[in-house]
This record gives C-alpha cells, sequence and structure tokens, in this order.
C-alpha cells in the first residue's frame, strides 16, 4: 500500500514539510557521494547516534569528573539531531519521506511553521535518547527519521482519527486507487519497517540499525506525538 494524500486540505503552504523533505533528499544525496568514495563509514559513526559511546562517555564525565569526556558528550549530543537527516538505504528513505509527505503537511498546520519544526526534532531527540537508554552498550550507529515521523503519524491519528487516505494498491502491473482509513497506517508504518534493509548503503564496519531497539523506538515516537496532540493548548 502506497499513501498519495489525505483527505483534508488547508490553504497554508507546508513550508516546512518541503524544506524537511528536501534537507533528507540532499543529506542523502551527499551520502551516497560519500560511499562512492568510500568515507561514508567513517561519516555515519562519526554522527550517527552511538548509544555505547555516549553512555560511556556520561558515565566517565560524571563519575571522574573527565573534562574530555563532557567534550565527548557535548559533541555526541549533536548527533542526535544530524542522525534524524541520516538513512541507512533506499528504502528506509523513500519510506520516511513518503510518510513525511503525506502526514506531515496536515499536521504542520495544525501546529504552526515554527511549533512544527520544533515538534520534529524534538520527537527525533527524545526517540534517540529512549534508544540510548533501552540499549546503552550497543556499537551500531542509529541513524533515521523513523522517530520523528512516527510522532508525526501519532499526531496525526488524534486529531484526524476518522480521516481517509488516498492509497495505491500496486498488484503485479496494475495499480488500484483506494481509501483507507488513518488508523491502518499506524499498523503499516512498522510493516513497512521490516523492508528497510532493501538497498542499504555500503557503511562499515558492521551496518546500522541493527538492533530491535530501533523499531521499539518507533513506538516511543508514535507515542510522543499521540501525546504531544492529546494535551497541547
Amino acid at each position: 500500500m502506497i499513501p498519495i494524500s489525505d483527505n483534508i486540505r488547508f490553504r497554508s503552504k507546508p513550508i516546512i514539510n518541503y524544506w524537511l523533505i528536501g534537507v533528507n533528499i540532499a543529506v542523502f544525496l551527499w551520502e551516497l557521494q560519500l560511499e562512492f568514495s568510500d568515507a561514508l563509514g567513517y561519516f555515519v559513526n562519526s554522527w550517527g547516534v552511538i548509544p555505547a559511546q555516549i553512555s560511556g562517555a556520561i558515565t566517565n564525565a560524571i563519575l571522574f569528573n573527565n573534562s574530555a569526556a563532557w567534550i565527548i558528550v557535548i559533541w555526541r549530543a549533536f548527533s542526535l539531531i544530524f542522525a534524524i537527516f541520516l538513512h541507512g538505504s533506499f528504502s528506509q528513505i523513500l519510506g520516511n519521506l513518503l510518510f513525511l509527505w503525506v502526514f506531515g503537511k496536515t499536521v504542520e498546520n495544525i501546529l504552526g511553521h515554527g511549533r512544527y519544526l520544533g515538534f520534529y526534532l524534538t520527537a527525533g531527540i527524545l526517540t534517540g535518547v529512549v534508544q540510548i537508554l533501552a540499549e546503552p552498550s550497543l556499537t551500531v550507529p542509529l541513524i533515521g527519521a523513523n522517530g520523528a515521523i512516527a510522532a508525526i503519524l501519532g499526531a496525526y491519528i488524534i486529531k484526524f482519527p476518522k480521516a481517509k487516505i488516498d492509497t495505491i494498491l500496486p498488484l503485479i502491473i496494475l495499480y488500484i486507487p483506494i481509501e483507507l482509513p488513518a488508523f491502518f497506517y499506524i499498523f503499516w508504518w512498522f510493516v513497512q519497517q521490516l523492508f528497510y534493509g532493501i538497498g542499504s548503503l555500503n557503511i562499515p564496519p558492521v551496518g546500522v540499525n541493527q538492533s530491535g531497539v530501533v523499531f521499539w523506538g518507533q513506538a516511543v515516537g508514535l507515542l510522543i506525538g499521540a501525546a504531544f496532540m492529546r494535551f497541547k493548548r
């Protein structure tokens, strides 16, 4: 099932959503260039969220008052933001941007441009923090906008539980247009995560996102978005 658009219309243009899509595409093209030059592994391991490095640096900084460790903590804190715009495969970025296109524009019109950007970044950061707490010894980089987009989906469902999503159902060589309830895409969001290994980039030494904590991090993002929309004023 490929979501195309919803049946909710607003006059305001979702400029932040357009900007986010553009930045994600630009960064992914940069990743492809780095892959061709064999520099992608170093780049992703430098700017992806690596729980073991962050938790280890925080431990050294607090227990041993290590000033060098505090520098690592600050540097790695920026990775919580930067990792949101990194993706490890063609299927991951295509799936994420498709959901961002369909659901993000409506959420932006509800929240307004500035608050929507803050919501997107905050949800992505909080998802990363939860993943670190869930598996602090993980040495594999965690990257992707999955948490932020899951939060957008959660916010959308709370605000528009009865919305209909224009969808294309591919059947071999046929493409059948149908309408599906927005609630269906909570289920479909998690199903499509299973296919995010398709078209993976070569990111040595061990790849990215190789942990079950990534999958459950999306559930946290979904709850963050739903809670925010439920209690926002």
